[in-house]
């Protein structure tokens, strides 16, 4: 789709699955499995829906998705159902193959959003992790950078807080998938608040973390929003509905009271990273409540 002189694509990566009861925080059961039923093992499908924008002087790929360099035991775990490679079905979408991409982007460094940052440097070994690996993740001497050509972005606090994690999220992040390429210099360290190219900017803001990062690209008269896991899939539209996950949930609220009107009154493009049926929406209100309404892209 175009965006005025841009091209956008969306690049989902891979379905996973995560437990429904984390994933909608306070919101009972009886009422989220209503519109995202669990499994048997209350787990609900999600995607990771990276996003690639052609400028013209710059290819890039907002978020690189979950990765494929998991053991079969985390395989099973997360609900992995890997049908092709994040690297096909980036060439597939928008034509363009990982050493085109110029500029990665990482909102934050959560697996499930930097695992594609790096890949199997050889065929991996059985189980699909490095035999010295203790604990079942391919270490950085397994791994190159998926993307070889680019620069890899994400704000300096992120960074910070990815080697020093909070107790709540320590386990979301693995450094294998950025410490290769921040100790090669190819992983530059940026502020809170900066634009990667004329149009494309990231903001930090608090609630999912204290220092992830949204993005908003304004182009052509219209506004494309990425919420990354501020409002992770159009089901968390509703203000209570708030992850588990999110250490400061409240903030979360106030993001959302603020954001979604601005959403609706401008009809923006709402890029919901972790829808696995409708990742791109505009919102309206219908009957006295907010509902996501899927976008066509090839209408735009």
């Amino acid at each position: 789709m175009e965006l005025g002189d841009y091209r956008v694509e969306i690049i989902p990566d891979t379905e996973f699955r995560l437990d429904g009861g984390a994933m909608f925080g306070v919101v009972p059961r009886v009422v989220w499995e209503r519109v995202s039923p669990p499994d048997d093992k209350n787990r609900i499908r999600m995607n990771m829906n990276c996003v690639f924008i052609d400028t013209g002087k710059e290819k890039i790929l907002i978020e690189t998705g979950i990765g494929e360099k998991w053991s079969d035991k985390q395989v099973e775990m997360y609900g992995i159902f890997r049908e092709k490679p994040l690297a096909q079905t980036l060439f597939e979408n928008a034509g363009c193959r990982p050493e085109d991409i110029t500029v990665v982007v990482n909102t934050h460094l959560h697996f499930d959003h930097a695992g594609g940052n790096m890949v199997l440097s050889s065929p991996p070994y059985e189980g699909g992790v490095d035999a010295a690996s203790a604990d079942g993740v391919v270490h950085s001497k397994a791994a190159s950078p998926q993307f070889p050509n680019a620069r890899y972005l994400v704000s300096a606090s992120e960074l910070s807080h990815a080697q020093n994690p909070h107790e709540c999220d320590r386990a979301s992040y693995l450094s294998e998938n950025w410490m290769p390429i921040k100790d090669s210099g190819q992983l530059e360290a940026m502020p809170d608040d900066y634009e990667v190219v004329p149009g494309l900017k990231m903001q930090t803001i608090r609630g999912h973390s204290e220092t992830m990062q949204t993005w908003r690209l304004d182009r052509g008269r219209q506004t494309m929003y990425g919420f990354a896991d501020l409002i992770p899939t159009r089901h968390h539209i509703p203000l209570p509905w708030i992850m588990g996950y999110d250490l400061y949930p409240t903030e979360t609220l106030a993001f959302k009271k603020n954001i979604l009107p601005i959403a609706v009154s401008e009809a923006w493009l709402c890029l919901f990273y972790h829808d696995i049926d409708s990742p791109l929406s505009k919102i309206e209100h219908r009957d006295g409540r907010l509902i996501a309404l899927p976008v066509n892209t090839s209408e735009l």
